[in-house]
């Protein structure tokens, strides 16, 4: 879509805007701010409040820059006393204190909640003479961004807070007040839309990841052959397997389960020559990622003994999500000095069984059950999975020559996918880069949607 400008533009007195619409004016955020309310950290069950329950709000409800209130955790009882600042209409949520990408996230919300009250570490900004979706849509900026991350600098590599002075300070280009309802009226239209075909192509993402599960699940645990003869594998959940597979658990294929080294290090990537640990979302999906670690600091010294290689299979053991549990990937190419974490083991297999295809299996339907038992049915297990819970895990395996067969089948397969989920993937990055651009040019009238929008009487 190509949007006009407007007629006349002056310097807006502030490097970072440059020229704004010559009717606009730049201002401080603080000027149409009538209060700022933060809550109280309470002690919660993390479930969200059900019926006539109290709950308060988790720093995640605002991460996607839209105001979730289902992001919130259920309040104990001896603890209601001491709730405060209770959600209400029309007022930003901005997240004060958080990591260097969420610090300054904000949602907008649409109406007032009672019963769920704020943290902390979350403000509730009270807005005044401007109208709030327009200062909601500039916090989703990169003008905004911009500011957050200057006024953050300097501040902790991995959490860092933002004060109500700096926050206050932050500059904005401000229309009229009919003229901020036109552009927010254009965003919520412009926006809906982009967000509809970002979730037509997420949709086709989850349809791929289920056919590639699919494909690769029958073929690890019934092979390639149709009609191969079949028997019981005396494991009820797994069924029929073919009839010269055996069925054994992990304990007869791994030898060895390495463990390595979390230090505290810098929220960021490593460059190239420096030091880094990998982090448990290194192998989510069964595919490495070297850029899922963390910059080793300088005042550390390094365990080359813990350096990944290609070969190496690397499996996750621990992680805050339960779907990234029990990940498994085959190494190829590596960035040198990258080490292993406390929560990522290396394993090494018995020469029964195929790498790529110890990897294939484990990230099966099979496998991904026996996983989620695991995690789940045991106290304190909710977020690590033990050596002696895996060496229990059943796999089913074919001779080592059949397993070439089916890594060989599954290559063929499962590339057409992988083409078409790397597509999908791209059309995700492109459209929300498309979003972001459309508002920041919006807010700071770099276009003209005046003559866009219909305006509804009254």
């Amino acid at each position: 879509m190509s949007l006009p400008r407007y007629p006349e533009y002056k310097d807006s007195g502030v490097e970072w805007v440059g020229d704004v619409p010559a009717h606009w004016s730049v201002t401080r955020l603080g000027r149409l701010v009538g209060r700022i309310e933060s809550g109280v950290s309470v002690n919660s069950v993390d479930e969200p409040v059900l019926g006539a329950g109290v709950g308060v709000l988790k720093t995640s409800c605002v991460y996607s820059g839209a105001f979730d209130v289902r992001e919130n955790k259920t309040v104990v009882l001896d603890e209601l006393d001491r709730v405060a600042c209770p959600v209400l209409k029309g007022t930003l949520i901005v997240s004060r204190m958080n990591t260097p990408a969420l610090v300054g996230a904000a949602g907008l919300t649409e109406e007032s909640y009672p019963q769920i009250y704020l943290p902390d570490r979350l403000w509730q900004v009270h807005l005044a003479d401007v109208w709030p979706k327009f200062v909601h849509y500039w916090t989703q900026s990169k003008y905004y961004r911009m500011q957050v991350e200057r006024a953050c600098a300097g501040t902790s590599s991995s959490m860092q807070n933002l004060s109500q002075p700096e926050f206050l300070g932050f500059q904005l280009a401000l229309p009229d007040l009919p003229e901020q309802v036109v552009i927010a009226l254009f965003l919520d239209r412009e926006t809906a839309r982009i967000d509809a075909l970002i979730a037509e192509q997420e949709k086709l993402l989850a349809l791929l990841a289920e056919k590639r599960q699919a494909t690769i699940s029958h073929a690890v645990t019934r092979g390639l052959d149709p009609n191969v003869p079949m028997k019981d594998s005396g494991i009820a959940w797994l069924g029929e397997v073919p009839a010269h597979w055996d069925v054994v658990t992990l304990r007869r294929v791994v030898e060895t389960f390495e463990q390595g080294w979390s230090p505290d290090c810098e929220s960021r990537t490593p460059e190239l020559g420096e030091w880094g640990v990998l982090k448990a979302g290194c192998v989510n999906g069964g595919v490495f990622s070297a850029t899922e670690s963390k910059a080793l600091p300088v005042a550390l010294s390094p365990r080359p003994e813990l350096e990944v290689r290609g070969g190496d299979v690397l499996m996750s053991r621990a992680s805050g999500s339960p779907k990234l549990i029990g990940s498994v990937a085959l190494l190829e190419e590596v960035p040198p000095r990258l080490m292993l974490s406390d929560k990522v083991f290396r394993l090494r297999l018995s020469s029964t069984v195929i790498p790529r295809f110890f990897a294939l299996s484990m990230g099966s339907t099979l496998m991904r059950r026996q996983i989620e038992v695991a995690i789940g049915g045991a106290e304190g297990l909710a977020n690590n999975l033990p050596q002696s819970s895996i060496k229990q895990f059943w796999l089913a395996l074919p001779p080592r020559s059949e397993q070439e067969r089916i890594v060989a089948s599954l290559g063929a397969e499962t590339l057409h996918l992988d083409k078409m989920r790397g597509a999908a993937e791209q059309a995700v990055v492109l459209l929300k880069e498309r979003r972001s651009a459309l508002i920041s040019a919006a807010v700071t009238g770099q276009v003209d949607v005046r003559g866009l929008v219909e305006m509804e009487a009254g």
